[in-house]
């Protein structure tokens, strides 16, 4: 099942909360004179575009980036890369996790990532020629799996599943284990949907189930973006998660508190 395209959601209150916490990863271990990996096992197209008519149908990005960042700090990692990605592309452009990413790192450092949508992955091979990273068309946590653990050792990697997949609310916590046991000093970070259903609780229950090593969780809340929408807030699950993240993901929760109080 290969349906989901993310440009309908581009910028949306999630993607929002995921990006500046994983920007906020990046900056910490991008601050510190040592190379790193970044792998991600859902990569998408990487570059969106808010003025596209998929973007305004959901108007999702209205709700999120749009509203969001002009609450936060100018100098957050998040908006720095954001605008870096705006001035090569316009005003109406938005970043993926891959081009942020991209637009963090150094010479020394490596990405891999995973799109296996044709579309999608054709649009994030283009999006991507810039930049020294190696694309793949193939199930993410194939490649994950082909490549834990990476060289260099020290990284990232971020898993964002759609969740067309029903199944991946069971499967995820064995594919953390695995990786986690093939790469005990990667920061792994899992990014979940809270839905109306609580299809997500069983899979949270698994994972805090492993006791994995410095493992944070964070969650925030919002308001349906649109009628009928059964996602109201956003959680990202992280291994070895990287000094301070408490204190971002406390301004965050502050952020999201205040924006719909």
């Amino acid at each position: 099942m290969l349906s989901y395209q993310h440009i309908f959601h581009a910028g949306n209150p999630a993607d929002v909360h995921k990006h500046a916490l994983l920007c906020a990863m990046l900056g910490y271990m991008c601050a510190k004179d040592k190379p790193i990996s970044y792998l991600e096992t859902h990569a998408g197209r990487g570059l969106y575009d808010l003025g596209a008519a998929e973007a305004l149908k959901t108007g999702e990005a209205a709700a999120g980036i749009t509203s969001l960042a002009a609450r936060m700090a100018g100098d957050h990692p998040y908006l720095v890369a954001l605008s870096g990605i705006r001035a090569a592309h316009g005003a109406q452009a938005y970043a993926g996790s891959p081009l942020l990413a991209a637009g963090m790192l150094r010479d020394g450092d490596r990405m891999h990532l995973a799109e296996l949508h044709p579309q999608e992955f054709a649009a994030l091979r283009d999006a991507m020629r810039p930049y020294r990273a190696k694309c793949y068309q193939q199930d993410g946590f194939e490649m994950a799996h082909a490549i834990c653990p990476p060289e260099p050792r020290r990284g990232l990697m971020l898993i964002d599943p759609s969740y067309e997949v029903k199944s991946d609310y069971a499967t995820i916590p064995g594919q953390i284990a695995k990786l986690h046991r093939k790469w005990k000093v990667g920061v792994i970070a899992l990014w979940y949907p809270i839905l109306t259903s609580g299809a997500h609780a069983p899979m949270l229950t698994a994972l805090e189930a492993l006791s994995l090593p410095k493992a944070l969780r964070h969650e925030v809340r919002f308001p349906p973006v649109r009628a009928g929408h059964r996602m109201v807030g956003s959680g990202i699950f992280i291994a070895n998660a990287p000094y301070g993240l408490e204190a971002e993901g406390a301004q965050l929760s502050e952020l999201f508190r205040t924006a719909w109080a």
